[in-house]
């Protein structure tokens, strides 16, 4: 089984307002996510919120999804990882899609490929690329979370990554989403002629 994790705790500050809760064809960016996952076939979903937790369990459909509040999101992204990481061990996943709120372009084929691969495979890493450009989301597996869960908070994700890159697939897809990250207005604008 494998899960999907969604990391939403950050503050948006180049953004100027929660990137959460961003409208993108008729959804928040949260809601895109989610529904592109569920429609993947992942129906276990963990979403890790700091920043405005409340306002987006407000305003965002998380029925079904578990909701992790990261108290510690000032510390950066890698505490949010390991935060909704140390929520997934009674869900048993054999390996997690981690999907940034920044990033609602992914296609659901582009998940269904990625976990496709892993089924086939069974690497420790896959990551999408477009034209050779490495992108959004990437598939861990289960043995990566110790590691994971063992960083420093001031390390990235990238750290465990590296160390893996023989074990790592890179999967070529035909979605210029998976390298949409979406930081401040004019990427939120160029998301939107998309």
């Amino acid at each position: 089984m494998i899960a999907g994790l969604i990391l939403a705790a950050g503050e948006s500050r180049r953004m100027g307002s929660d990137k959460a809760l961003l409208p993108y064809r008729g959804h928040t960016f949260l809601e895109t996510i989610i529904l592109n996952l569920r429609e993947a076939g992942i129906d276990r979903i963990v979403v890790v919120l700091g920043h405005h937790a409340e306002e987006i369990r407000r305003v965002v459909d998380l029925a079904g999804v578990r909701v992790i509040v990261n108290n510690d999101y000032q510390q950066g992204q890698t505490s949010s990882l390991q935060a909704g990481l140390s929520a997934l061990p009674d869900l048993s996943p054999e390996a997690v899609i981690l999907c940034l709120v920044d990033h609602p372009a992914v296609s659901v084929e582009v998940i269904r490929k990625l976990c496709g691969q892993f089924e086939l495979a069974r690497p420790r890493v896959i990551i999408p690329t477009y034209r050779g450009q490495r992108g959004h989301p990437v598939l861990l597996s289960r043995a990566l979370f110790p590691d994971l869960l063992a960083l420093r908070t001031d390390a990235g994700a990238n750290a465990v990554i590296r160390k893996c890159h023989d074990a790592t697939h890179f999967v070529e897809v035909e979605d210029r989403g998976i390298l949409l990250d979406v930081d401040d207005q004019d990427t939120y604008e160029r998301l939107e002629s998309k």
